[in-house]
């Protein structure tokens, strides 16, 4: 059997795709807004710590696993 070559163009595909995404957002969709909500999500599940709770989720995030809170993360 002869080897075939096959070469497929996925341009058109993610153009259709990104529409289906941003139609799917709506136009009321706000970046901003989600951040923010994002924000006080994550600072509502991690306020209130006790110190093993505390030092485990320090362990996560020196290890990688979470994000390191930094200013520069999020801009107001």
């Amino acid at each position: 059997m002869a080897n075939f070559h096959f070469a497929y163009d996925l341009t058109r595909d993610e153009a259709c795709r990104r529409s289906a995404v941003l139609e799917a957002i709506g136009d009321d969709w706000d970046p901003v807004a989600v951040l923010t909500e994002e924000q006080k999500a994550h600072d509502m599940l991690y306020s209130d710590l006790d110190d093993e709770q505390q030092r485990i989720y320090d362990e996560l995030v020196n290890g990688g696993v979470l994000p390191a809170r930094t200013a520069d993360r999020v801009t107001d």
